[in-house]
């Protein structure tokens, strides 16, 4: 797994900890906070310590640096320039009357090119114009800037720019996340990509990645859709970097030189599931042993986040001053905008990207890979008909009911009962908070369950949209990993319409020991799709019954060079050294150098050929059948 939210990087399980951390060691505490204060560039490591952007020395443990990364990790107060003083940049639309004539200066190539009725232009010299526009009305757009509406947003960790990393050139912060992102993952895996190359058919590797609505930002579709009206030219790259599969394109042309099965599933906040369910079929069917699936969401955008307002989704400043009776909104308000199952007002928008590598256990075994877990399947079900296309529907009873019964068909009943946990979507809206705990609660009364624990972690890093359900799995990941739960630390109480008569929740980290968790989504539209995680101790025990001791203990031994490469790795970015994996323009190939049989194509660069055997379920005609 690899990938970057509000929280740190995914490797590691950084920004797990970072959600856990009162909870962890002493020793953990001080490694997450050094970890972290590398990623924001706050402290460069060396071996014989460390030193703040001034050179002045730093220790990792010292009260200001663990402040600051306190401070500007998880949700706060919007740090992005445009939400400052003096407010979001706009235009507004003016009918004017002139009393008299106006006469100004401009540049030739500034001229409209219909000019207004009754304009007169004189030239000055060959690059200037006087313009006199006649007295009467006159329609303008005048510059303002807007206080914004709503300040609490869930950024990536302040001073962390992933674009900065690599040879990024006009590239939407999405698409820079997704480099990073996948680049995270490979590192940690502790696996050589080209090595995996090598083993394999190319067709049988697969990129599943997307987000949910596109490259909003001004690099992408957003500064394509407002260049007419805000006088900028649209440039050649915002249209293509724009579509919502690009971070698949991405990976595939810059990062795995991947010639296999691609695409993205869009579902609103599901999208990261569909994907997964892509991965999951893939495999299960033979026709991919291994498949990079992922999420790159950035939408923390003036644009999208007044839309989300206007529907009233998102905690705003008034609501989140209404609810707590406030005249003004400190940064500790702003830190706990978001309120998943309390009293709450709206969700708090966030940005996100999350990559995890698939494989066939088989595969996994021969390549000593360090497996984590096991996704055995992510269920997906419509609402039905509705009254309001973005209400919540019947899908997601079906999804987490499948959910449940597959993890008591593989693990028995009292496992879960008794070590499984709920992920939830967790959005912190008053309608989310009803009918997603009612959802939870019916299946718990269904499968004799009394205590189910309850996790929410966009109390932590807002809702990444398309890339929440990715946040959700490595987080689930980290709770295999520690032992613990986080806590949802804005929960001051359970709100009253809140069904909870089945369910656990707690304000700090839990220790549990978990066999299976269940991630949730509930996307507008009538998205619903709910995953089945099992750890990797309960993954390992499936393996036994598959594959036999003595092929998993030859895989252990296997994974002893493995984990050291990753540990190699890891310890590398904890000092805040990265390299992502891009590679623009090289072993382009185009066609002519391949070697093509009517039963193989050889791809140079490859050591197996793409086989164009068929799988041909429809049976076959004899030649004399066949009409003349």
């Amino acid at each position: 797994m690899g990938g970057i939210n509000p929280a740190g990087r995914t490797s590691g399980h950084q920004a797990f900890r970072r959600t856990v951390l009162d909870a962890l060691p002493a020793d953990q505490q001080r490694q997450t906070l050094a970890s972290l204060a590398a990623l924001m560039r706050l402290a460069e490591h060396y071996d014989n310590g460390g030193h703040d952007s001034a050179g002045q020395a730093i220790a990792p443990a010292a009260q200001t640096l663990r402040d600051h990364v306190l401070n500007h990790t998880l949700i706060r107060r919007n740090e992005d320039p445009r939400f400052l003083a003096p407010g979001l940049p706009a235009n507004r639309r003016a009918e004017m009357t002139l009393t008299e004539p106006m006469r100004f200066t401009l540049r030739r190539r500034q001229l409209p090119e219909q000019l207004p009725e009754g304009w007169q232009v004189e030239d000055l010299d060959a690059k200037e114009v006087a313009v006199t526009v006649p007295a009467g009305n006159f329609s303008a757009l005048l510059p303002d800037a807007l206080e914004p509406k709503v300040r609490a947003a869930a950024q990536l960790p302040s001073g962390f720019d992933p674009a900065s990393l690599y040879r990024s050139v006009h590239h939407p912060r999405g698409l820079s996340m997704a480099i990073f992102a996948a680049s995270d993952c490979l590192g940690a895996s502790g696996l050589a990509w080209e090595s995996i190359r090598q083993r394999l058919d190319p067709d049988h590797i697969a990129v599943y990645a997307g987000n949910s609505i596109g490259q909003l930002d001004e690099q992408g579709w957003g500064g394509l859709l407002k260049s007419l009206v805000s006088g900028q030219r649209a440039t050649s790259k915002q249209m293509p970097l724009g579509y919502g599969q690009m971070p698949a394109d991405f990976l595939n042309a810059y990062v795995l030189g991947s010639v296999g099965s691609t695409g993205a599933a869009l579902g609103a906040c599901a999208s990261f599931l569909y994907n997964l369910r892509l991965g999951i079929d893939d495999i299960r069917a033979g026709r991919c042993r291994v498949v990079m699936v992922g999420t790159a969401d950035a939408p923390i955008t003036p644009e999208i986040i007044e839309g989300f307002r206007a529907m009233g989704a998102l905690a705003d400043d008034a609501s989140l001053k209404a609810l707590d009776s406030l005249e003004l909104l400190t940064n500790a308000d702003y830190q706990r905008a978001c309120r998943p199952f309390a009293r709450n007002c709206g969700f708090t928008m966030a940005e996100a990207s999350q990559f995890v590598l698939l494989m066939d256990d088989a595969l996994a075994l021969e390549l000593g890979a360090d497996i984590l877990g096991a996704v055995p399947d992510v269920f997906v079900n419509a609402d039905g008909f509705k009254r309001s296309i973005s209400a919540p529907g019947i899908g997601n009873y079906i999804t987490l009911g499948k959910a449940a019964a597959l993890v008591k068909d593989m693990l028995g009943e009292k496992a879960l009962k008794e070590r499984t946990f709920l992920h939830a979507h967790g959005t912190s809206t008053p309608k989310n908070r009803t009918t997603e705990s009612h959802v939870f609660d019916e299946i718990a009364r269904a499968n004799g369950i009394e205590n189910w624990p309850v996790v929410a972690i966009k109390a932590f890093i807002g809702h990444s949209q398309g890339s929440a359900a990715g946040d959700q799995l490595v987080s689930a990941l980290g709770s295999f990993a520690h032992g613990l739960l986080p806590g949802i630390p804005t929960l001051d109480a359970v709100a009253d319409d809140v069904f909870a008569k089945r369910l656990r929740f707690s304000t700090t980290p839990v220790a549990f020991d978990a066999d299976a968790a269940f991630i949730n989504a509930k996307g507008f539209g009538g998205n619903n799709a709910t995953g089945v995680v099992l750890s990797p101790q309960v993954t390992e025990r499936l393996l036994i019954k598959r594959h036999g001791s003595a092929a998993i203990n030859a895989w252990k031994t296997r994974r002893e060079a493995v984990r050291a490469n990753a540990e190699a790795y890891l310890e590398s970015a904890d000092r805040g050294h990265y390299a992502p994996r891009y590679q623009f323009g090289e072993a382009v190939l185009e066609g002519p150098e391949l070697e093509i049989h009517a039963d193989r194509i050889h791809i140079p660069g490859y050591e197996h050929a793409v086989s164009l055997t068929a799988d041909n379920p429809f049976g076959q005609l004899d030649e004399q059948e066949t009409p003349k």
